[in-house]
Protein backbone atom coordinates (compact mmCIF):
# COMPACT_ATOMS: atom_id res chain seq x y z
CA UNK A 1 0.00 0.00 0.00
CA UNK A 2 2.86 2.36 0.98
CA UNK A 3 4.74 1.62 -2.28
CA UNK A 4 1.61 2.21 -4.35
CA UNK A 5 1.12 5.68 -2.84
CA UNK A 6 4.72 6.62 -3.65
CA UNK A 7 4.25 5.43 -7.23
CA UNK A 8 1.19 7.66 -7.55
CA UNK A 9 3.09 10.61 -6.09
CA UNK A 10 5.96 9.96 -8.48
CA UNK A 11 3.68 9.90 -11.46
CA UNK A 12 2.01 13.12 -10.30
CA UNK A 13 5.42 14.80 -9.94
CA UNK A 14 6.45 13.74 -13.44
CA UNK A 15 3.15 15.02 -14.87
CA UNK A 16 3.56 18.40 -13.16
CA UNK A 17 7.13 18.66 -14.47
CA UNK A 18 5.93 17.97 -18.01
CA UNK A 19 3.25 20.66 -17.71
CA UNK A 20 5.74 23.24 -16.41
CA UNK A 21 8.15 22.51 -19.26
CA UNK A 22 5.34 22.74 -21.80
CA UNK A 23 4.13 26.04 -20.35
CA UNK A 24 7.62 27.49 -20.53
CA UNK A 25 7.92 26.35 -24.12
CA UNK A 26 4.61 27.98 -25.06
CA UNK A 27 5.59 31.21 -23.32
CA UNK A 28 8.93 31.30 -25.15
CA UNK A 29 7.19 30.58 -28.44
CA UNK A 30 4.67 33.33 -27.77
CA UNK A 31 7.43 35.81 -26.99
CA UNK A 32 9.33 34.81 -30.13
CA UNK A 33 6.19 35.10 -32.22
CA UNK A 34 5.46 38.53 -30.74
CA UNK A 35 8.95 39.72 -31.50
CA UNK A 36 8.73 38.42 -35.04
CA UNK A 37 5.35 40.15 -35.43
CA UNK A 38 6.80 43.50 -34.36
CA UNK A 39 9.68 43.05 -36.77
CA UNK A 40 7.32 42.39 -39.67
CA UNK A 41 5.39 45.58 -38.87
CA UNK A 42 8.55 47.70 -38.99
CA UNK A 43 8.14 48.76 -42.62
CA UNK A 44 10.58 51.14 -44.29
CA UNK A 45 8.07 53.14 -46.31
CA UNK A 46 10.77 55.43 -47.67
CA UNK A 47 12.63 52.54 -49.24
CA UNK A 48 9.41 51.14 -50.74
CA UNK A 49 8.61 54.54 -52.30
CA UNK A 50 12.15 55.20 -53.48
CA UNK A 51 12.31 58.13 -51.03
CA UNK A 52 10.02 60.17 -53.30
CA UNK A 53 7.11 62.49 -52.57
CA UNK A 54 4.60 62.77 -55.42
CA UNK A 55 4.01 66.45 -56.15
CA UNK A 56 1.89 68.53 -58.50
CA UNK A 57 2.92 71.39 -60.82
CA UNK A 58 6.35 72.98 -60.34
CA UNK A 59 6.03 76.37 -58.67
CA UNK A 60 2.89 75.51 -56.68
CA UNK A 61 3.06 76.63 -53.06
CA UNK A 62 2.43 73.14 -51.73
CA UNK A 63 5.35 71.85 -53.79
CA UNK A 64 7.63 74.59 -52.48
CA UNK A 65 6.57 73.75 -48.92
CA UNK A 66 7.17 70.04 -49.54
CA UNK A 67 10.65 70.87 -50.80
CA UNK A 68 11.08 72.92 -47.65
CA UNK A 69 10.37 69.89 -45.48
CA UNK A 70 13.33 68.10 -47.04
CA UNK A 71 15.54 70.99 -45.94
CA UNK A 72 14.01 71.38 -42.48
CA UNK A 73 13.60 67.74 -41.42
CA UNK A 74 16.89 65.87 -40.96
CA UNK A 75 15.09 62.54 -41.29
CA UNK A 76 14.17 63.46 -44.90
CA UNK A 77 17.79 63.61 -46.01
CA UNK A 78 18.05 62.14 -49.50
CA UNK A 79 14.31 62.47 -50.26
CA UNK A 80 12.99 64.12 -53.42
CA UNK A 81 9.76 65.87 -54.45
CA UNK A 82 8.79 64.64 -57.92
CA UNK A 83 6.65 67.25 -59.69
CA UNK A 84 3.92 66.33 -62.17
CA UNK A 85 0.38 67.75 -62.24
CA UNK A 86 -2.60 67.69 -59.90
CA UNK A 87 -4.29 65.14 -62.16
CA UNK A 88 -1.23 62.88 -62.29
CA UNK A 89 -0.89 63.12 -58.51
CA UNK A 90 -4.51 62.07 -58.02
CA UNK A 91 -4.08 59.15 -60.44
CA UNK A 92 -0.95 57.96 -58.63
CA UNK A 93 -2.74 58.20 -55.28
CA UNK A 94 -5.71 56.19 -56.54
CA UNK A 95 -3.50 53.47 -58.04
CA UNK A 96 -1.49 53.17 -54.84
CA UNK A 97 -4.65 52.86 -52.74
CA UNK A 98 -6.12 50.25 -55.10
CA UNK A 99 -2.96 48.17 -54.59
CA UNK A 100 -2.58 49.08 -50.88
CA UNK A 101 0.87 50.46 -51.57
CA UNK A 102 2.57 53.29 -49.67
CA UNK A 103 2.56 56.77 -51.21
CA UNK A 104 3.06 60.34 -50.02
CA UNK A 105 1.51 63.15 -52.04
CA UNK A 106 1.44 66.92 -51.80
CA UNK A 107 -2.15 67.47 -50.76
CA UNK A 108 -4.60 70.23 -50.02
CA UNK A 109 -8.13 70.60 -48.82
CA UNK A 110 -10.80 71.13 -49.85
CA UNK A 111 -10.26 68.24 -52.28
CA UNK A 112 -12.42 65.33 -53.37
CA UNK A 113 -9.80 62.78 -52.26
CA UNK A 114 -10.87 63.33 -48.64
CA UNK A 115 -14.39 62.20 -49.53
CA UNK A 116 -13.41 59.39 -51.89
CA UNK A 117 -10.48 57.86 -49.99
CA UNK A 118 -9.50 57.21 -46.39
CA UNK A 119 -6.46 59.49 -46.27
CA UNK A 120 -4.82 61.71 -43.66
CA UNK A 121 -2.38 64.59 -43.30
CA UNK A 122 0.99 63.86 -41.73
CA UNK A 123 1.64 66.04 -38.71
CA UNK A 124 4.11 68.84 -39.37
CA UNK A 125 5.79 69.63 -36.02
CA UNK A 126 8.12 72.21 -37.56
CA UNK A 127 5.22 74.08 -39.18
CA UNK A 128 6.73 74.14 -42.67
CA UNK A 129 3.27 74.04 -44.29
CA UNK A 130 1.95 76.81 -42.09
CA UNK A 131 -1.46 77.15 -40.49
CA UNK A 132 -4.89 76.82 -42.09
CA UNK A 133 -5.33 79.00 -45.16
CA UNK A 134 -8.14 80.84 -46.86
CA UNK A 135 -9.09 81.08 -50.53
CA UNK A 136 -9.66 84.68 -51.57
CA UNK A 137 -11.23 86.47 -54.50
CA UNK A 138 -9.04 88.92 -56.44
CA UNK A 139 -10.17 91.30 -59.19
CA UNK A 140 -8.45 93.82 -61.43
CA UNK A 141 -8.30 97.49 -60.56
CA UNK A 142 -11.19 99.44 -62.04
CA UNK A 143 -13.66 96.53 -62.16
CA UNK A 144 -15.96 98.05 -59.55
CA UNK A 145 -16.46 101.22 -61.60
CA UNK A 146 -16.62 99.55 -65.02
CA UNK A 147 -18.64 96.43 -64.15
CA UNK A 148 -20.37 96.97 -60.77
CA UNK A 149 -22.81 94.06 -61.08
CA UNK A 150 -20.07 91.49 -61.65
CA UNK A 151 -17.93 93.12 -58.96
CA UNK A 152 -20.71 92.79 -56.39
CA UNK A 153 -21.38 89.13 -57.20
CA UNK A 154 -17.70 88.31 -56.91
CA UNK A 155 -17.51 90.30 -53.67
CA UNK A 156 -20.46 88.37 -52.18
CA UNK A 157 -19.31 84.92 -53.30
CA UNK A 158 -18.60 82.75 -50.25
CA UNK A 159 -19.17 79.06 -49.46
CA UNK A 160 -17.88 76.10 -47.44
CA UNK A 161 -15.64 73.08 -47.98
CA UNK A 162 -18.60 70.68 -48.08
CA UNK A 163 -20.08 72.66 -50.97
CA UNK A 164 -17.02 72.58 -53.19
CA UNK A 165 -16.03 69.01 -52.29
CA UNK A 166 -19.44 67.68 -53.34
CA UNK A 167 -18.91 69.16 -56.81
CA UNK A 168 -15.32 67.97 -57.01
CA UNK A 169 -16.34 64.42 -56.11
CA UNK A 170 -19.02 64.39 -58.82
CA UNK A 171 -16.48 65.56 -61.40
CA UNK A 172 -13.88 63.01 -60.25
CA UNK A 173 -16.50 60.27 -60.63
CA UNK A 174 -16.95 61.18 -64.30
CA UNK A 175 -19.69 63.80 -64.32
CA UNK A 176 -19.11 66.57 -66.84
CA UNK A 177 -17.88 69.80 -65.21
CA UNK A 178 -20.70 71.91 -66.65
CA UNK A 179 -23.30 69.33 -65.65
CA UNK A 180 -21.98 69.05 -62.09
CA UNK A 181 -21.77 72.81 -61.52
CA UNK A 182 -25.15 73.49 -63.12
CA UNK A 183 -26.78 70.88 -60.87
CA UNK A 184 -25.17 72.40 -57.78
CA UNK A 185 -26.31 75.92 -58.68
CA UNK A 186 -29.87 74.70 -59.25
CA UNK A 187 -29.91 72.72 -55.99
CA UNK A 188 -28.48 75.59 -53.92
CA UNK A 189 -30.60 78.51 -55.07
CA UNK A 190 -30.78 80.03 -51.57
CA UNK A 191 -27.00 80.30 -51.34
CA UNK A 192 -26.72 81.61 -54.91
CA UNK A 193 -29.36 84.24 -54.09
CA UNK A 194 -27.04 85.58 -51.36
CA UNK A 195 -24.29 86.05 -53.95
CA UNK A 196 -26.54 87.90 -56.39
CA UNK A 197 -28.44 89.93 -53.77
CA UNK A 198 -28.70 93.61 -54.68
CA UNK A 199 -27.63 93.11 -58.29
CA UNK A 200 -29.51 93.46 -61.54
CA UNK A 201 -29.33 91.21 -64.58
CA UNK A 202 -27.32 92.41 -67.56
CA UNK A 203 -27.43 91.74 -71.28
CA UNK A 204 -24.24 90.22 -72.65
CA UNK A 205 -21.70 92.18 -70.60
CA UNK A 206 -18.34 90.45 -70.96
CA UNK A 207 -16.49 89.09 -67.94
CA UNK A 208 -13.37 86.92 -67.90
CA UNK A 209 -12.22 84.82 -64.95
CA UNK A 210 -8.78 83.22 -64.77
CA UNK A 211 -8.04 80.06 -62.84
CA UNK A 212 -5.39 77.44 -62.30
CA UNK A 213 -6.41 73.90 -63.24
CA UNK A 214 -6.56 72.50 -59.73
CA UNK A 215 -9.70 70.54 -58.91
CA UNK A 216 -10.75 73.15 -56.36
CA UNK A 217 -10.42 76.02 -58.81
CA UNK A 218 -12.09 74.15 -61.65
CA UNK A 219 -15.12 73.66 -59.41
CA UNK A 220 -15.25 77.15 -57.87
CA UNK A 221 -14.57 79.07 -61.08
CA UNK A 222 -17.16 77.12 -63.05
CA UNK A 223 -19.77 77.65 -60.34
CA UNK A 224 -19.17 81.40 -60.26
CA UNK A 225 -19.13 81.42 -64.05
CA UNK A 226 -22.50 79.70 -64.16
CA UNK A 227 -23.99 82.18 -61.69
CA UNK A 228 -22.69 85.12 -63.73
CA UNK A 229 -23.99 83.53 -66.93
CA UNK A 230 -27.45 83.13 -65.40
CA UNK A 231 -27.33 86.86 -64.60
CA UNK A 232 -26.84 87.62 -68.30
CA UNK A 233 -23.06 87.94 -68.53
CA UNK A 234 -21.00 86.69 -71.46
CA UNK A 235 -18.51 84.65 -69.43
CA UNK A 236 -15.03 83.48 -70.43
CA UNK A 237 -13.13 81.08 -68.16
CA UNK A 238 -9.41 80.96 -68.91
CA UNK A 239 -7.10 78.28 -67.41
CA UNK A 240 -3.56 79.55 -66.76
CA UNK A 241 -0.47 78.62 -64.83
CA UNK A 242 -0.34 79.84 -61.25
CA UNK A 243 1.86 82.91 -61.67
CA UNK A 244 0.33 83.79 -65.03
CA UNK A 245 -3.15 83.81 -63.45
CA UNK A 246 -2.07 86.47 -60.97
CA UNK A 247 -0.26 88.42 -63.66
CA UNK A 248 -3.34 88.37 -65.93
CA UNK A 249 -5.54 89.90 -63.22
CA UNK A 250 -2.90 92.43 -62.17
CA UNK A 251 -2.48 93.63 -65.79
CA UNK A 252 -6.22 93.68 -66.52
CA UNK A 253 -6.05 90.86 -69.06
CA UNK A 254 -8.54 88.97 -66.88
CA UNK A 255 -11.22 90.56 -64.71
CA UNK A 256 -10.78 88.37 -61.66
CA UNK A 257 -10.18 85.03 -60.01
CA UNK A 258 -11.60 83.13 -57.03
CA UNK A 259 -8.43 81.08 -56.58
CA UNK A 260 -5.97 82.95 -54.33
CA UNK A 261 -4.66 80.62 -51.59
CA UNK A 262 -3.35 82.74 -48.71
CA UNK A 263 -1.17 83.38 -46.85
CA UNK A 264 1.15 80.50 -47.76
CA UNK A 265 0.43 78.80 -51.07
CA UNK A 266 0.38 81.99 -53.15
CA UNK A 267 2.73 84.01 -50.94
CA UNK A 268 5.20 84.60 -53.78
CA UNK A 269 2.48 85.72 -56.18
CA UNK A 270 0.91 87.99 -53.55
CA UNK A 271 4.25 89.66 -52.92
CA UNK A 272 4.78 90.17 -56.65
CA UNK A 273 1.30 91.23 -57.76
CA UNK A 274 -0.59 92.10 -54.56
CA UNK A 275 -0.28 95.85 -54.96
CA UNK A 276 -1.88 95.80 -58.41
CA UNK A 277 -4.97 93.65 -57.67
CA UNK A 278 -8.02 94.25 -55.48
CA UNK A 279 -8.56 91.70 -52.69
CA UNK A 280 -12.29 91.12 -52.15
CA UNK A 281 -11.60 88.89 -49.17
CA UNK A 282 -12.23 85.29 -48.21
CA UNK A 283 -14.55 83.10 -50.27
CA UNK A 284 -13.65 79.88 -48.40
CA UNK A 285 -12.14 79.31 -44.94
CA UNK A 286 -10.27 76.32 -43.52
CA UNK A 287 -8.15 75.49 -46.53
CA UNK A 288 -5.02 73.49 -45.77
CA UNK A 289 -1.91 72.11 -47.45
CA UNK A 290 0.45 69.34 -46.36
CA UNK A 291 1.73 65.85 -47.01
CA UNK A 292 -1.06 63.30 -47.37
CA UNK A 293 -0.88 59.50 -47.03
CA UNK A 294 -3.41 56.63 -47.11
CA UNK A 295 -4.77 55.85 -43.64
CA UNK A 296 -3.42 52.29 -43.79
CA UNK A 297 0.14 53.61 -43.61
CA UNK A 298 1.25 53.25 -39.99
CA UNK A 299 2.78 56.71 -39.66
CA UNK A 300 1.31 59.94 -38.27
CA UNK A 301 4.05 62.53 -38.61
CA UNK A 302 6.68 63.69 -41.09
CA UNK A 303 9.17 62.80 -38.35
CA UNK A 304 8.15 59.13 -38.63
CA UNK A 305 9.86 58.88 -42.02
CA UNK A 306 13.46 57.69 -42.34
CA UNK A 307 16.39 59.09 -44.35
CA UNK A 308 17.95 57.30 -47.28
CA UNK A 309 20.51 54.67 -46.38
Amino acid sequence: MFNLQWKHLGLLFVLMLVLVVAACGNEEEAETGSAEGSESEDVNYGEEMGYKITGIEPGAGVVAAAEGTIEEYENLEGWEVVTSSSGAMATALGEAIDNEEPIIVTGWSPHWKFQKYDVKYLEDPKGVFGDAETINTMVREGLEEENPEAYKILDQFQWESADIESIMLEISNGTDVEEATTAWVEENSDKVAEWTAGTEKVDGVEIELAYVEWDTEVASTNVVGKVLEDQGFDVTLTPLDNAVMWQAVSEGQADGMVAAWLPGTHATQLETYGDSVVDLGVNLEGAKIGLVVPAYMDIDSIEDLTPTE
